[in-house]
């Protein structure tokens, strides 16, 4: 029986609290535990993309070596030339491949041989769209879903982006920062379909540090094979090698300058040129 006058026992969670202690722990939490303004409500919207906390990548078409070497990239996916297997294989050639998904469609294994004779299979997005203008979602979804695609079917997760055209903002630099990309790398100079060189600015011959590009072709007139032996064959002439690009770029991310000559962002709304990766 309880005595009259008594305390009545504040029962919580099972346990008797003190009906003092329970209005301390009440006004402790009135006080200084409330939860900020808004908390509690998940909106159905989405919420604009927080400033990215990494530094931006930077853009790079010429590697800065004392070595004789040159740096041989190849975009898209389209061209899967088995003879090249071969030649990445018998030449140790330590290509890097920017790959589109779209672009790839059912070539996975073909990659997938490619890496396992020495290729580094890079990012080139996933529907290969020109970036500048977009807004940061859509550019964000095309360069981490091609993360994404890639660490799913090969257990890898690129450091360095190549952007459709060659063409990009600052927006996209944001973008490929929050994706984990160390580097944006572009190129000077082009392996056209019939073999021959184009250079973007600068002499118009090869030099140490240059970055090659080697765009998909439609029937081009020569195999990608074909195309690389031709190079290779410059290459002796001129005692070049090449070189592991991944060893020179996208190592140690730095904030990025404004962009090597012919390279400077697109103004938001600008059209590409249709040239390029």
């Amino acid at each position: 029986m309880r005595r009259r006058g008594a305390r009545r026992p504040v029962r919580r969670r099972g346990a008797l609290w003190p009906l003092p202690a329970a209005l301390a722990l009440l006004t402790a939490a009135a006080a200084g535990c409330a939860a900020p303004a808004g908390a509690g409500h998940v909106s159905s919207r989405a919420a604009p993309p927080a400033p990215a906390t990494a530094p931006l990548p930077p853009v790079v078409d010429h590697v800065t070596t004392d070595d004789n070497t040159v740096f041989l990239t190849y975009d898209d996916g389209a061209e899967r030339d088995p003879r090249f297997i071969d030649l990445v294989r018998e030449r140790r050639l330590p290509v890097s491949m920017f790959l589109t998904d779209s672009v790839m469609g059912p070539g996975y294994g073909h990659f997938a041989r490619l890496r396992a004779v020495g290729a580094n299979l890079q990012n080139h997005t996933l529907d290969h769209p020109a970036l500048p203008g977009l807004p940061y979602a859509g550019q964000r979804a095309q360069i981490c879903g091609q993360q994404r695609k890639l660490a799913s079917r090969f257990g890898i997760r690129p450091r360095l982006f190549r952007p459709p055209y060659g063409t990009y903002d600052t927006t996209t630099l944001r973008a490929a920062a929050d994706c984990g990309i160390a580097a944006v790398v572009l190129w000077r100079v082009t392996l056209e379909p019939d073999g021959h060189l184009t250079y973007a600015h600068g002499p118009h011959r090869l030099r140490p540090g240059d970055i090659v590009s080697v765009p998909s072709g439609e029937a081009p007139p020569l195999s990608l094979a074909e195309r690389t032996t031709r190079l290779l064959a410059e290459l002796d002439e001129r005692d070049l090698e090449v070189g592991r690009l991944e060893d020179h770029v996208g190592r140690h991310p730095s904030p990025a300058p404004p962009g090597p000559a012919g390279a400077t962002p697109i103004p938001s709304g600008a059209t590409p040129s249709p040239s390029g990766a």
